[in-house]
């Protein structure tokens, strides 16, 4: 078998785009969905009920010895909330549905709003599951993860100003 020519190898290889992290692919796919939603409103509309897969939007602080993710979901309650959690990742899932039932009335169109979320967050660290807590509060899902090993803070030192 032949050996391969140096102009056949290249020079260097490709550089990954998600060199920085899993946030770079979290946004590639927020971008690749909001190109298909796109694309599919030049499509024609279809008499389908209204079903919108909303976006969440979460923060996550590493407090050293926990992370803290604060996850908007309006209107939803705590029944309609799926949270699940493994060791460096963290799912979060919800359906809430609103109809209003008005008897009497004869009516031409009559519409129903129905929103699903859904969001998987990687963690850095590994977090203990059985220790998170979570809370539900006007539409903000807050919950504490606590880590398994502790991230020591880094010290700080005030620098005066001259």
């Amino acid at each position: 078998m032949d050996k391969p020519r140096k102009h056949d190898m290249p020079d260097s290889l490709p550089v990954p785009f998600w060199r920085h992290g899993w946030t770079d692919i979290d946004r590639l796919f927020d971008n690749m969905r909001r190109d298909f939603e796109r694309s599919l409103s030049t499509l024609p509309m279809l008499p389908v009920p209204p079903f919108h897969v909303s976006q969440l939007s979460c923060d996550i602080v590493d407090e050293g010895d926990r992370f803290v993710v604060s996850a908007e979901l309006p209107g939803v309650s705590k029944e309609e909330v799926k949270i699940e959690v493994s060791d460096n990742q963290l799912e979060i899932s919800a359906e809430h549905g609103e109809r209003e039932e008005e008897k009497g009335k004869n009516y031409v169109r009559k519409e129903r709003r129905f929103l699903s979320y859904h969001r998987t967050l990687p963690l850095p660290e590994k977090v203990d599951s059985t220790k998170t807590k979570a809370t539900l509060n006007n539409g903000i899902l807050a919950l504490e993860l606590p880590k398994i090993s502790p991230t020591p803070k880094p010290k700080t030192t005030k620098v005066p100003i001259q």
